[in-house]
């Protein structure tokens, strides 16, 4: 029997709620938001697409079900996170919109915390997609929590071929204290699969080093092939 996709889980998860005939809405609010700002949303919407919010509001329906509306606060998002994510939610799930690529971060944890997986899929394929040298560090400090191999091994293939920047700068300090491992894998794979050299004198460089240590020059050292050092 062929697997489904986290795209058709995200289409098809409609159709499996359809019998549940719940009228309420419900109102999603952002953390540290006023009530006046909340977000109305249908239960059957938003259980439609996640299972953790279908039996999050099962379990709701119980408690409140002589209210006709109730308040959902959902206290990892802001108020603009919550807008970019409800926009998702009901959407047809064909690509992200300019407002949620915004919020692509955010919304790749509220996706995995919420078992959302075509917006995590789709996040993570932007999140790729604006490596930089100012965000590889924190992209892949996200892929650990939880692991996620794809956007791990990305950013750290971007790191590695960019460590002479990236190892000179403040945020790669602050990336050493806070993930020690992690920052020894990295070394490790630059130091043993490649070399620098001097286009100038030909002198084998260390790779932290931002100028030639033979003849002083900046702006000469080029990565060359696997060699171990």
């Amino acid at each position: 029997m062929a697997t489904l996709t986290n795209k058709e889980h995200f289409s098809g998860g409609l159709a499996k709620v359809l019998a549940k005939k719940w009228k309420v809405d419900v109102m999603l609010k952002a953390k540290n938001s006023d009530e006046g700002s909340a977000i109305s949303a249908h239960k059957l919407i938003l259980a439609s697409r996640s299972e953790v919010f279908r039996k999050m509001l099962e379990l709701e329906e119980v408690k409140t079900s002589t209210k006709q509306v109730e308040t959902i606060t959902l206290s990892d998002m802001k108020q603009e996170e919550l807008e970019a994510f409800v926009e998702f939610i009901y959407s047809d799930g064909t690509m992200l919109s300019a407002n949620v690529k915004q919020h692509a971060r955010s919304l790749y944890l509220a996706a995995d915390k919420y078992e959302i997986m075509h917006l995590r899929d789709l996040c993570r394929t932007k999140l790729i997609s604006s490596l930089s040298l100012s965000n590889s560090l924190d992209l892949l400090e996200l892929a650990q929590i939880p692991f996620d191999k794809v956007l791990h091994d990305a950013a750290f293939s971007y790191i590695k071929k960019n460590i002479i920047t990236i190892a000179s700068s403040d945020e790669f300090k602050l990336f050493v204290a806070s993930n020690p491992n992690l920052s020894v894998e990295i070394m490790k794979a630059s130091l043993t699969c490649t070399a620098v050299s001097c286009s100038n004198c030909g002198y084998y460089n260390n790779p932290l080093s931002g100028s030639c240590c033979n003849c002083g020059r900046f702006g000469t050292l080029r990565w060359i092939s696997v060699v171990s050092l």
